[in-house]
């Protein structure tokens, strides 16, 4: 067995210990998906997936028609999810980039202030509050792609078509207003960042566990089969 420098950042531990935590929380942000579909079980008048959006799991009123009695669970993973992303986002920073990583924080930001501003209190300012997450995340993914595309050229690949997938999904979502597949447009701008952005910070720690400390200098270097 030979030691080999690493000559990329995507081979590289990044920051350490700041950047295994970094992965962690991205690792750990597709369990969004479980708390939707906690809420919405609770939900009394009926909810749909495919066209009603998921910002009504979190209103906070109720009515004879419609009520969701757990949207405190809800719009509370609007701003934990939106926390993991934008602080995960910051600690993997050398290994994102400085314009994925803004993106990213960006869109953090806006999913913490789409939990602090529910639909049925001030529509206009849930919009503005969620926007730019729509935004952020397709041209994160298609950056982070790009940046990666001599290195990990399949994950790279995925990156870019995930974020050509969830920008058109997002405009489609706009576009389509309160339409029958309403829902479903919203989760397609919306689920597959989660799995990306996991399979990204997977291959973090990946490269963590392929990385040991010279005894003299203590660099990162990669065990190689010689």
């Amino acid at each position: 067995m030979r030691l080999a420098r690493r000559r990329t950042p995507w081979e590289s531990p990044g920051s350490g210990r700041a950047a295994r935590w970094g992965a962690l929380a991205l690792l750990v942000r597709p369990a969004y998906i479980a708390t939707e579909l906690v809420v919405a079980r609770a939900t009394r008048g009926g909810y749909s997936f495919l066209s009603d959006s998921v910002s009504r799991l979190g209103e906070v009123g109720c009515s004879a028609a419609y009520c969701s009695p757990r949207h405190e669970i809800m719009n509370g993973s609007f701003m934990g999810f939106g926390a993991l992303l934008a602080g995960g986002a910051v600690l993997l920073s050398r290994s994102l980039g400085p314009w994925v990583t803004g993106l990213l924080v960006v869109s953090g930001l806006s999913s913490v202030a789409t939990g602090l501003a529910p639909l049925d209190q001030d529509a206009t300012l849930h919009a503005i509050a969620a926007t730019p997450l729509f935004v952020a995340q397709p041209v994160a993914l298609i950056l982070l792609g790009a940046r990666m595309r001599d290195d990990r050229p399949r994950l790279a690949g995925t990156l870019v078509a995930t974020g050509v997938v969830t920008g058109a999904a997002a405009v489609s979502f706009v576009l389509a207003a309160d339409g029958p597949a309403a829902g479903a447009l919203e989760r397609l701008a919306l689920w597959p960042v989660l799995v990306g952005l996991a399979a990204f910070a997977w291959t973090r720690l990946a490269a963590d566990g392929r990385t040991e400390p010279t005894p003299a200098t203590g660099e990162s270097r990669t065990l190689a089969p010689g």
